[in-house]
């Protein structure tokens, strides 16, 4: 237990000031760590899914730190994507395809639902920032697990869900991780494009193309 202790106090300790703002080695690491994470992702490249493990498991224990526990319990569910990902997707990589307008228009009605649930209950157990904390919990799963199993979608869900963090963290005074969240945004808009170029050239008849003889 003290060898943890030492450990939290040395990875909380502050590496720089910026504009006031404390930035320890924790949030350092996990954000260095998460967007190699999340550039790989928008490659298609199994090899994302390592990095996505170990920013998961750096920012679980920071977020931890701050008392935001439905962001540190996220971390959990991405390491058993990481995990889920990485044997699933193959030597080759992520193979992008379509979702239909219904398979989306439940999954929506089904986490608006659960989002709703999920806030209050975080009220109650003295949580912080509970209404955007629980919408990023609910629609960073559901975005996870249709990024594992390949879905071009994916990455709309995850402009979303990385806008609302940017603006909670900012609300939160954690700065470095806020604009870490901006990066994403960003990079979820070329995750996008991306996947949409392999799509069409994986599934040409679903793009209204034709297929050469």
């Amino acid at each position: 237990m003290d060898i943890f202790h030492t450990l939290n106090n040395w990875a909380m300790h502050s590496l720089w000031t910026v504009w006031g703002y404390d930035l320890t080695w924790l949030e350092f690491i996990a954000v260095v760590t998460s967007l190699i994470g999340v550039w790989l992702g928008t490659t298609g490249t199994i090899w994302t899914w390592p990095w996505w493990a170990i920013s998961s498991a750096l920012y679980g224990w920071l977020f931890y730190n701050w008392d935001l526990y439905a962001s540190a319990i996220l971390q959990l569910v991405f390491i058993g994507a990481a995990i889920w990902g990485w044997l699933g997707w193959g030597p080759k990589g992520a193979q992008p395809r379509r979702g239909t307008r219904a398979q989306y228009y439940r999954i929506g009605v089904g986490g608006i639902l659960l989002w709703l649930v999920l806030a209050p209950l975080l009220a109650k157990w003295g949580a912080a920032a509970t209404w955007p904390d629980s919408f990023g919990l609910v629609f960073s799963v559901v975005a996870q697990i249709i990024m594992v199993l390949e879905y071009r979608e994916n990455w709309a869900l995850w402009f979303v869900v990385d806008a609302v963090y940017s603006v909670e963290y900012f609300t939160q005074h954690l700065w470095f991780t806020a604009l870490l969240y901006v990066l994403f945004t960003a990079i979820a808009l070329r995750g996008w494009l991306k996947w949409g170029k392999s799509d069409l050239v994986m599934n040409p008849l679903q793009a209204g193309q034709t297929v050469e003889p």
